[in-house]
């Protein structure tokens, strides 16, 4: 039986590079709603540290978030980490109460 993940994403963009980290991830989500099992994908800004950006997800069962893992759109951006970003994503898989 598949089991629905839901992930939090945390990014931190590089003092100069707030503007270009939104960007990047506001032009992928099209593409990655349209990708099977994507569920949710949701884009925030922190309002406290607005170099601090918040992806919410769900995915239909861990293959769909593996494939979302290799779909170009993540990995396009991906390439783009050590320009965007201060450190590497936190990835935060959470387990669904109520």
């Amino acid at each position: 039986m598949s089991e629905i993940i839901h992930l939090v994403a945390t990014l931190v963009a590089r003092p100069g590079q707030e503007a270009a980290l939104q960007a990047a991830l506001t032009g992928i989500l099209a593409p990655v709603r349209a990708e099977p099992g994507c569920l949710r994908y949701d884009l925030h800004r922190d309002r406290d540290d607005p170099a601090r950006f918040v992806m919410l997800e769900i995915w239909a069962d861990a293959a769909a978030l593996e494939a979302h893992g290799k779909a170009a759109a993540f990995t396009e951006l991906a390439a783009r980490f050590d320009e965007l970003l201060m450190t590497s994503p936190d990835l935060r898989r959470l387990e669904h109460l109520a």
